[in-house]
């Protein structure tokens, strides 16, 4: 199984920027999502997940109503869509997938992880 990450860089505050992580994994429409993000000393937090149909979404406290998840089965692919950014967004980004149709918000829950994408946002 792997997953990579991308779409990651510098960005103004209040900018965009959308990230995106292809699976290559087998019946991924069968496996939940989640992006995590993780800030220079700080522990790993959950950003948003989406269940494995799409139907069915969570964010952090954070990010919600600036943050958008979303997936593409067909193409195994699960994106976030990131507005209004904030310096302190700035962190590393990690899509994340788990065996099971629905989303958590917990690190342990997931059984695979990407190589992480590194946002920055500028003042």
């Amino acid at each position: 199984v792997q997953l990579q990450a991308f779409g990651g860089g510098l960005v103004q505050a209040g900018g965009p920027l959308r990230l995106s992580c292809t699976a290559c994994l087998p019946n991924f429409n069968m496996w939940s999502t989640a992006w995590f993000r993780q800030a220079p000393g700080k522990d790993r937090e959950f950003v948003a997940g989406i269940n494995y149909r799409g139907g069915s979404t969570a964010y952090g406290d954070s990010v919600k109503g600036r943050f958008t998840i979303s997936r593409d089965n067909a193409k195994n692919t699960v994106s976030l869509q990131m507005n209004s950014l904030k310096p302190e967004d700035t962190a590393v980004y990690y899509c994340a997938v788990r065996d099971g149709l629905k989303y958590y918000s917990h690190t342990y829950d997931y059984h695979y992880w990407g190589q992480g994408t590194e946002v920055t946002v500028s003042s």
